[in-house]
């Protein structure tokens, strides 16, 4: 078993992605049976250029001026705060045990997120005067309910995609931050198009067959507290106490860490090269439902890195069967022995990773059955 696992690793790669660390590269947008056959089916990302050029917000955008005055008029909308970036992560906690951390979510006008957004960046992160990233994050179909007076700066959908995948979008997220936000390792249940509009948004991905490789484990929940007047926050475990599973790997690893972690997730860091993408704008990343995903970025000039992404429900078929087979075998790598197995034995099928622990809290069109994360379950869909 322990040699047909890690030879699925390869034979994956061999077989269908390719030996090496890119990805496909489109020049131009696939029709929607070309989508459907080489991507969509096969279970495979692609980058496709010269998808988006035709959107006012690439060039209106990129003015502050002008997302100020657009939504001048609109709610506040949702700003996530923590103390270094690393918001729906794993973080220390005070006796250094980890813990899945979730951001402080606060309300603002729209100007003063985005200035909250630019200060940071402009900032050093080693500072003291600068504790609080900010990253307007806010998934749950974000565009539509708190960004709807710029829904003409771009489409409602991908016109090849939804044609080929049948569905109009569930989701459409507005994504905004700056250099100091990071996204974990995560997965999603979702056909996700991920168009950058100003910046840049560099990833890192690793097929569903790489499960056992991301160390899931169960964490326990905590949120983060941000008080005005102090400028401090406070980090609490929630209660009753609740159980996140979720990637135990930090790609990026700091010299004085390296050996320790290293050792700690042989699987990882010995194993195939994760597959890398930088997309810019004007094009789309296509990441495939249940593909993991860790996400950096980059700024513009303006000190901020822009986004859109649509999510399309994913069919429960035959691969997601597969996948969840591949999840309930207890595997233990004769590389680290003394580790315990990688799968959760407490974790339900349908979950680990995912996008409701990312944010998405909604329950899924698709089958009905995933609760709500607030539900106090081990579930994080």
């Amino acid at each position: 078993m322990k040699i047909a696992m890690e030879a699925l690793w390869e034979e994956v790669r061999e077989l269908s992605l390719g030996n090496g660390t890119e990805i496909d590269h489109l020049n131009s947008p696939p029709t929607p049976l070309q989508f459907l056959r080489d991507y969509v089916s096969q279970n495979k990302p692609c980058l496709i250029s010269s998808a988006t050029l035709h959107w006012p917000a690439l060039s209106s955008w990129s003015q502050d001026t002008y997302l100020t005055q657009s939504l001048s008029a609109s709610p506040n909308v949702s700003v996530h705060l923590t103390p270094h970036g690393n918001a729906d992560a794993l973080v220390p906690f005070p006796n250094n045990t980890l813990c899945f951390a979730s951001p402080h979510v606060q309300q603002l006008p729209f100007r003063e997120a985005l200035h909250l957004i630019t200060t940071t960046e402009n900032s050093d992160s080693n500072s003291n005067t600068q504790k609080t990233v900010a990253y307007l994050q806010q998934q749950n179909d974000c565009f539509h309910s708190e960004y709807s007076a710029l829904s003409s700066d771009c489409d409602d959908h991908i016109p090849w995609a939804t044609e080929a995948l049948g569905s109009l979008p569930e989701a459409v997220n507005l994504w905004i931050g700056n250099h100091r936000s990071v996204t974990s390792f995560h997965k999603d249940h979702y056909e996700n198009l991920y168009a950058v509009v100003s910046g840049e948004k560099h990833f890192l991905l690793l097929p569903p067959t790489d499960y056992h490789r991301m160390y899931i484990r169960n964490y326990p929940a905590a949120r983060y507290s941000y008080s005005q007047e102090s400028g401090e926050f406070t980090l609490e475990l929630e209660k009753p106490a609740r159980y996140v599973p979720w990637c135990s790997v930090n790609p990026y690893l700091s010299p004085e860490n390296m050996e320790a972690e290293m050792s700690k997730f042989p699987l990882y860091f010995n194993g195939p090269k994760p597959f890398q993408c930088t997309v810019k704008p004007g094009q789309i990343l296509y990441l495939p439902s249940m593909w993991f995903h860790h996400v950096r970025q980059s700024p513009d000039a303006g000190g901020r890195t822009i986004a859109i992404n649509y999510w399309y429900d994913m069919q429960f078929d035959i691969k997601y069967a597969y996948f969840n087979f591949l999840k309930s075998i207890q595997y233990r790598s004769i590389h680290d022995p003394t580790l315990p197995e990688t799968a959760s034995k407490d974790t339900d099928t349908e979950s680990d990773c995912d996008s409701i622990a990312y944010g998405f809290k909604d329950e899924f069109s698709a089958n009905g059955s995933v609760e709500n994360l607030a539900g106090g379950s081990t579930k994080e869909e």
